[in-house]
């Protein structure tokens, strides 16, 4: 039977020191502050006789042959008093108390100090024991501390026996991902069945994917289905600022796995650790690629690591070296992509056990009106609507929560309190209406949902238009133009109607031409013919954002931005016909937005149909107008509150 040390103990140990400290400096400071009078005997006899002695100790002392005489005079303070040194003799002492005896003064004797010897035991033995305390806690800091420095190449990797509790049933959607996935929970239960038919189970698999959809919960699941031990770490625990260290933790991780085996290693955001050599200052040398070196070394090296199968997450799997990707390593890569309508409704049901949903909330709904929404936007989308409930003081969560949750993601809080002049308003109005006619009309165009001249975010207002049918693979070049001459319409309906243009486009004139360059560089949609002009470059260091490769000369860059223009110029002018054709449309739209605010897709299709101004009523407006009240004066409130 082991006896464990009691870590109460070792705990109460700093209070213990700290309250001796704080007795001890009390006492120090307290005995310094202290006035002490010297008397000689006739003085204080004299005072004895005249009454003025208020108290009297007599302390002998042996060892050096004196009587010590202490107390207090009359007048004396707190912490005065006097001392007087007597022979140590009867007589002198008979003297005091027949004095005293005189004055009806009580005359204390204490005992001899050097006949305690618990006292003496205490003076001379304390400090000694109090040093000895101090120092040992000193050495078992010491030791710690070296223990951890020691300790500084084992492996930050978290183990997770069997797996955890996360399974395929926490998972919603990537249906095709589980299913690339499957063998490896297949062969972790049973590895002799693939070895019989001469089967090499991938040792690596590669998560690539946008963030938020889901990587690590699918590693999380694996290990769970599974049911073996599941260690995992980032990639940046690898790589620390002394050389040499990552690559031991590497080592250390590796040596673990393998008591533990079979087991999963999961390495999130490995892009960290793994990307290409050659890139950084340090050469071949700095510490990143001496780790990732080991790492190469342990996946698929002289060293066998039977039952260890890694499974690793990144968003940039442009930058990883390519001796990582090889076979060998990791043999395979799954895509984990935003996921689709059918996907994004079984995410929101996972999401919602534990939300109370109003009956009129279709989560079907909700994932049409979501689409390039990712898991996490999606869980995001909902705790927001939850919140908005709460601030609101509902019972559950309705549509124009999950609208303003909607919103909020995209485009920032509404700026209810932010006062905005008739004429901003009918900028912005009209500049919407644009948008909105433009998608109406176009055979290709997007659905509008919502038309809002709200501001949000640094936006004046915004038009909510979502694909007739979701696409994320193939556009055609009539779809293109057709984005771009709805992005135009906005700035080509405030040309035509209001005789003047205004800032509210900037944005709108940055994606259309985008959307242009990206025609004629990269996707061979122009007179130029079909041939990629620009690439974007792999170089790491330099950032790939930043660094864009140029296999064409001067002339050719002329010829690019001249046919840019050509198109802008093209569906400027379809986006400027549209408007003008449609005046009545624009007209109704602009003056109903101005009044209302917000239209949701139901009353545009109202007054698209019967091409007449949608009737407010006044209960209506009256609810609206104390909702924008209410709103007002909530961020007023919280206004003074931060100011104060």
């Amino acid at each position: 039977m082991k006896i464990k040390k009691s870590k109460n103990s070792m705990n109460l140990m700093p209070y213990v020191l700290l309250a001796i400290v704080i007795i001890s400096s009390y006492l120090f400071f307290n005995t310094l502050g202290a006035k002490v009078n010297e008397l000689t005997y006739t003085e204080l006899m004299g005072k004895m006789n005249e009454g003025k002695v208020d108290e009297v100790n007599v302390t002998p002392k042996n060892s050096a042959g004196v009587y010590v005489i202490s107390g207090k005079l009359e007048g004396y303070k707190d912490n005065e008093t006097f001392t007087v040194t007597v022979p140590y003799t009867d007589t002198v002492i008979s003297d005091l108390y027949k004095a005293a005896e005189a004055q009806s003064l009580n005359v204390e004797t204490n005992t001899n100090p050097e006949n305690s010897t618990w006292l003496t035991l205490v003076i001379n033995v304390l400090p000694i024991i109090i040093f000895g305390v101090l120092l040992y806690t000193m050495f078992i800091k010491l030791g710690n501390s070296n223990k951890g420095s020691f300790d500084f190449g084992k492996s930050k990797a978290k183990l997770a026996e069997e797996g955890g509790s996360k399974t395929f049933k926490d998972v919603a959607g990537l249906r095709e991902e589980k299913e690339e996935v499957q063998e490896l929970i297949d062969f972790l239960k049973n590895p002799k069945k693939f070895t019989k038919m001469g089967a090499r189970i991938p040792k690596g698999v590669l998560l690539v994917g946008p963030p938020g959809t889901g990587k690590t919960l699918l590693a999380k699941a694996v290990a769970g289905e599974a049911k073996v031990p599941f260690f995992y770490i980032s990639g940046s625990d690898f790589v620390e600022l002394f050389v040499g260290v990552g690559a031991s933790r590497v080592r250390d991780m590796f040596k673990q796995a393998k008591q533990t085996a079979p087991c999963l290693i999961f390495i999130d955001e490995i892009d960290a650790v793994g990307r290409q050599r050659g890139t950084g200052l340090g050469g071949g040398h700095d510490e990143r690629e001496q780790t990732l070196n080991q790492l190469l070394t342990e996946m698929d090296g002289f060293g066998e690591n039977e039952g260890i199968i890694i499974i690793a997450a990144t968003n940039r799997p442009d930058v990883l070296d390519p001796a990582l990707l090889r076979p060998g390593r990791f043999d395979r890569q799954v895509t984990v992509g935003k996921p689709d309508v059918k996907e994004r409704e079984e995410i929101l049901k996972v999401h919602a056990k534990n939300k109370i949903l109003a009956p009129s909330v279709k989560l079907k709904h909700i994932a049409e009106r979501t689409p390039g929404y990712s898991g996490a936007d999606l869980e995001n989308l909902l705790n927001e609507a939850a919140l908005l409930a709460v601030r609101r003081d509902k019972e559950n969560i309705t549509m124009d929560e999950i609208d303003e949750a909607s919103d909020r993601v995209l485009m920032g809080p509404a700026k209810t309190s932010r006062k905005v002049s008739d004429y901003e308003k009918k900028i912005v109005a009209y500049h919407e209406a644009g948008h909105a006619v433009a998608g109406i009309v176009l055979p290709n165009g997007e659905e509008v949902h919502k038309i809002t001249i709200i501001p949000r975010g640094m936006a004046g207002g915004y038009t909510q238009m979502l694909p007739k049918e979701e696409r994320t693979l193939v556009y055609t070049k009539k779809d293109l133009e057709e984005q771009i001459v709805t992005l135009l319409a906005g700035r080509a309906c405030e040309e035509n109607y209001l005789d003047e243009i205004s800032t509210g486009a900037s944005d709108d004139l940055k994606r259309a031409t985008k959307i242009a360059r990206s025609m004629v560089t990269e996707y061979g949609m122009s007179a130029l013919g079909p041939m990629q002009y620009e690439h974007r470059s792999e170089s790491v260091f330099l950032g790939r954002d930043y660094n864009q490769g140029k296999n064409f000369s001067d002339q050719v860059a002329l010829l690019i931005d001249e046919e840019v223009k050509r198109i802008i110029e093209d569906c400027y002018d379809r986006a400027t016909e549209i408007v003008s054709r449609e005046k009545k449309l624009i007209e109704i739209l602009s003056q109903t937005l101005m009044e209302k605010e917000t239209l949701t897709k139901e009353e545009i299709e109202e007054i698209v149909s019967n091409n007449s101004k949608y009737k407010i009523n006044k209960e209506e407006k009256f609810e609206r107008e104390v909702k924008e009240e209410k709103e007002i004066r909530k961020e007023t409130k919280k206004q003074k509150e931060s100011e104060e």
